[in-house]
């Protein structure tokens, strides 16, 4: 691990993702922006009238839409991409804020449109279908529009809404630019008596040291940062929260979680099995508590021993080739063409690689349907970042087949099921690696991170899920979300997912101002849900071989042609019921016991 971070201008080329495939030149990029400026302007032409006259005037509609979106699409990319490098680089947030003028403008454009769409009756849109056979290439983006008519406003209310899209997206940036940008790292000796900075990218590597003094000082002086500004992040929250009943509310929805998930045309019943159904089994994770506890052989477990290794391994560093060959061996079941693509985005540069002063924290892949995917990564030589990759992949992978087979607007598949192909990534990853060593140790310590998985996507998930959901209900009831109320609420929930085998420390309670998804409205659930569908996915590849292998390529080329439920019943998983989540949580269960074996035996 290095001491110093690199500035952005001192990164290799090859460690850095090649955004000159989106634009060459920043003039090529100012240029296409102009000309998203441009045709937003032309829309002006579509009134209510002219879009329900004919079907060839709903097709000159589409038309101009989805030439717009590939180019908005590209400049926002291109934008963001740079600018998340090097958050601290002014000129790359003045393209990026530039972007986001031509898409909000262009939201605005389109909002009252829509809405033109949505009053027409069925008899009329359907006799569009049959003048204009050309319309049908956007029938799936037509049917989905008009699914959502209950909850659609007059033109002028839809335009209203609209063009209050760069107001309400201030807070997601000020929490954005407060994390990755402002945010002042405090520094923690190392095992090597070392001062280092304990970014974002290094918190919980360092949290993962055999040293425990490194962990505490770690976790407490991390925490201390968030605990100075906790009346920011509170009220940043708070705003968050209140942005989203706000929208929830003007399209007639009786909450924001409801409103959420029927964006995505998932059924609210999917959210509180999850809750019901990992609350029904929190005993598997109070009995990991408990084998944690005594295999790191502590009188009291902290939450800042919950990422160390539970046993000792040798320190292997993990390079990044090193990384990107295991992957590409245990992506293999998956087919030839599914590891030519990854390894297409391994050789040709989709992939930012390493921590570098001002860039974004975490990882992420950002689909561009022109060209082709972009993964973020802060990679930290060690089993978790080559995890990391692995899932980031999956994502870059469903983006490229989606993209590869529909339109821009069929290729954009929900939320939903955006975290399948990542999971399913791991879990094949973790089979393959599992099946490579008969080192007891060494599979011990790859059970131990599959437990991790469990208990960070599973349970850890869906306590943030349990943290949104009551914060939201609290603000649709007019209570005030205080720093003091928010920490309470969180601490309680780590009470109760966790138990009475660890000391829940008090730093903790103010964990969830560090935490970004909870400003992508109602995001996290989807990763638990996701994380037990793709146990069952992968469990069926490795069993069947082709045939679920096929209905799973399938549905990473699917996007949003079906709604996300039905998507997953063609791979082979019933996500409407408390199944796949059950079945899930006792694997959890049985890898718990045959860790307890292995690590006795290993002594």
């Amino acid at each position: 691990m290095a001491k110093e971070l690199l500035k952005r201008e001192h990164v290799a080329v090859e460690d850095t993702w090649a955004v000159e495939d989106i634009y060459e030149t920043e003039e090529a990029f100012l240029a296409d922006v102009e000309k998203a400026e441009k045709l937003s302007e032309e829309f002006i032409k579509f009134t209510e009238e002219y879009v329900q006259e004919s079907g060839a005037h709903l097709l000159e509609y589409y038309k101009m839409l989805e030439e717009i979106s590939l180019v908005v699409d590209s400049t926002a990319n291109y934008a963001s991409r740079n600018a998340d490098a090097d958050t601290s680089n002014t000129h790359y947030q003045a393209l990026e804020g530039k972007v986001m003028n031509v898409y909000y403008k262009l939201q605005e454009s389109t909002a009252p449109i829509e809405s033109y769409i949505v009053a027409m009756d069925d008899a009329k849109i359907n006799q569009f279908f049959q003048e204009e056979p050309e319309l049908n290439r956007y029938k799936i983006t037509i049917e989905d529009l008009r699914r959502l008519k209950p909850h659609m406003l007059s033109s002028e209310m839809e335009a209203l809404l609209a063009a209050s899209g760069d107001m309400g997206s201030a807070v997601d940036k000020v929490y954005s630019l407060l994390e990755d940008a402002d945010f002042e790292s405090p520094m923690v000796k190392t095992e090597k008596g070392e001062m280092v900075k304990v970014s974002h990218g290094r918190f919980v590597p360092m949290l993962e040291s055999k040293d425990v003094q490194v962990r505490r000082d770690t976790f407490k002086a991390y925490y201390a940062r968030y605990e100075q500004y906790k009346n920011t992040y509170a009220s940043l929250y708070e705003g968050k929260a209140k942005s989203n009943f706000f929208y929830a509310k003007a399209r007639k929805y009786s909450s924001s979680m409801e409103a959420a998930v029927n964006a995505n045309n998932v059924p609210k019943e999917v959210y509180y099995n999850l809750i019901e159904a990992v609350n029904e089994n929190m005993d598997y994770m109070h009995q990991y508590m408990k084998l944690r506890k005594k295999l790191l052989g502590v009188e009291e477990l902290h939450m800042y021993d919950l990422y160390t290794p539970m046993v000792e391994q040798e320190e292997s560093e993990i390079t990044y080739p090193m990384a990107q060959e295991e992957i590409a061996e245990a992506l293999k079941v998956l087919g030839d063409d599914y590891v030519s693509v990854l390894k297409e985005g391994f050789a040709n540069r989709w992939i930012d690689k390493y921590e570098n002063e001002g860039k974004r924290g975490g990882a992420y892949s950002a689909g561009n349907y022109a060209t082709h995917p972009f993964v973020l990564m802060n990679y930290q030589y060690n089993l978790d970042s080559e995890f990391t990759l692995a899932h980031e992949m999956g994502h870059a992978l469903h983006s490229y087949y989606s993209a590869k087979n529909n339109n821009i607007f069929d290729s954009e598949y929900k939320i939903f099921v955006a975290e399948v192909a990542s999971t399913c990534n791991e879990a094949l990853l973790m089979d393959y690696l599992l099946k490579k060593t008969t080192d007891k140790k060494k599979k011990a310590y790859l059970i131990n991170h599959f437990l991790e998985q469990f208990r960070t996507t599973l349970y850890r998930q869906t306590m943030f899920a349990e943290f949104e959901l009551r914060t939201h209900e609290m603000v649709e009831k007019g209570e005030a979300l205080t720093a003091d109320v928010l920490k309470k609420l969180y601490y309680d929930l780590n009470v109760k997912y966790y138990g009475s085998d660890i000391v829940v420390d008090d730093e903790i309670a103010i964990e969830w101002a560090r935490i970004p998804h909870f400003y992508y409205n109602f995001y996290v659930y989807q990763y638990a849900t996701s994380f037990s569908a793709s146990m069952t996915i992968s469990k069926m590849i490795l069993e069947e071989g082709n045939p679920a292998v096929e209905r799973y390529l399938k549905f990473l080329s699917g996007g949003c042609t079906k709604s996300p439920i039905d998507l997953l019943k063609d791979a082979g998983v019933d996500m409407t019921t408390k199944k796949p989540i059950s079945e899930a949580l006792k694997t959890f269960g049985e890898l718990i016991k045959e860790m307890d074996a292995l690590s006795s035996d290993s002594k």
